[in-house]
C-alpha cells in the first residue's frame, strides 16, 4: 500500500478520490439546478402576468390570499387600490422564503448551485467555509418565522380549496377543484415535516412527561419527517402546475369538466 508524504494537504485526498469516481455523480446537482431554476424563472413570470389567475372558481395558489384592491377575485382586500403591481408580490415572498431557507432546501442548492460539496469525496468548490454565520447566509435562521407564515397561506388555500366546491350556476366538483385539494394536500405534508414543525410541536422539551399532546404531535410529525425531502419535490411541482391549470382554464385553452349540481 502506497503511504501518503506527510505534506499531502487535506485537499489532496478527496480530489484523488473524485478523479477515481466512475459514476455520474454530477447528474444529481445538474437536476436540482435544472428544476429550480425553471420553478424560480415559471414563478416569477406568472407573478409579472398579474392576469389569468383566476377562473371562477378557482384562483392560482400564486395569488393566494388576494389582499390587493385590485385583484380579480379578492380574498381579503387590505392593500389598498395604490398598489399597482402584481397582487402575487405581495404573497409570494412568503412561501418561497419559507422554502428557500428550509434546511433541506439548503442541502439541495448548496451542493449544486454552490458545489459545497457538489457530491461525497468531491472537493468542495469555495476554498473556504464559513457556514451560515455571515451575511447573507445568516439569514436562513428566520426560517422557523418563515414557517409560521406559511401556515397563514395554507390556511388560506385549504379556503380556496373549499370555495373549489361553489361554482356561479351551484355546488359542484370539477378537476380544477381537485387539483386545487390535491395542491393545499401536499403542501399541508411538505409542512407538517419540517424539522422546525417537528420541534415546535414538542422537540425543544427535554422530557415529555406531563405533555401527552406535544408527545403525540412530536411522533405524527417524526413519521412525516423523514419524507420531507420527497414532500419537497412534488408539492413545488404541484404548486406550479395548480398555477398552470387555472392559468389555462382562465384563458380559455382548456375547459374544465366539471359536475354542478
Amino acid at each position: 500500500m502506497a503511504v501518503l508524504p506527510r505534506s499531502t494537504s487535506a485537499v489532496t485526498l478527496p480530489m484523488v478520490a473524485a478523479a477515481r469516481r466512475q459514476d455520474a455523480w454530477w447528474v444529481e446537482p445538474l437536476i436540482v439546478v435544472t428544476v429550480l431554476t425553471s420553478f424560480s424563472i415559471y414563478a416569477f413570470w406568472a407573478a409579472v402576468q398579474n392576469a389569468n389567475y383566476y377562473a371562477a372558481p378557482y384562483l392560482s395558489p400564486f395569488y393566494s390570499p388576494c389582499i390587493s384592491a385590485s385583484c380579480a377575485h379578492q380574498t381579503l382586500p387590505i392593500v389598498g387600490s395604490w398598489w399597482s403591481l402584481s397582487p402575487a408580490f405581495l404573497i409570494l415572498w412568503i412561501p418561497l422564503g419559507f422554502r428557500a431557507t428550509c434546511y433541506y432546501y439548503r442541502k439541495a442548492y448548496y451542493r449544486s448551485f454552490f458545489w459545497s460539496p457538489p457530491a461525497c469525496a468531491v472537493p468542495d468548490a469555495p476554498k473556504h467555509y464559513s457556514g451560515e454565520m455571515h451575511f447573507p447566509f445568516v439569514i436562513q435562521n428566520i426560517h422557523r418565522y418563515f414557517f409560521w407564515l406559511s401556515l397563514v397561506i395554507l390556511a388560506f388555500l385549504w379556503w380556496d380549496a373549499l370555495l373549489a366546491f361553489r361554482f356561479p350556476t351551484g355546488i359542484g366538483i370539477g378537476l380544477g377543484t381537485v387539483v386545487l385539494i390535491v395542491n393545499a394536500a401536499l403542501l399541508t405534508l411538505y409542512s407538517l415535516s419540517c424539522h422546525s414543525c417537528r420541534y415546535l410541536c414538542g422537540g425543544y422539551l427535554d422530557s415529555f412527561k406531563g405533555a401527552p399532546l406535544p408527545y403525540r404531535l412530536w411522533r405524527l410529525t417524526n413519521i412525516l419527517n423523514p419524507r420531507h425531502p420527497q414532500f419537497a419535490w412534488v408539492s413545488l411541482f404541484g404548486v406550479a402546475l395548480a398555477d398552470l391549470y387555472v392559468r389555462l382554464v382562465a384563458t380559455g385553452v382548456i375547459l374544465d369538466p366539471r359536475i354542478v349540481f
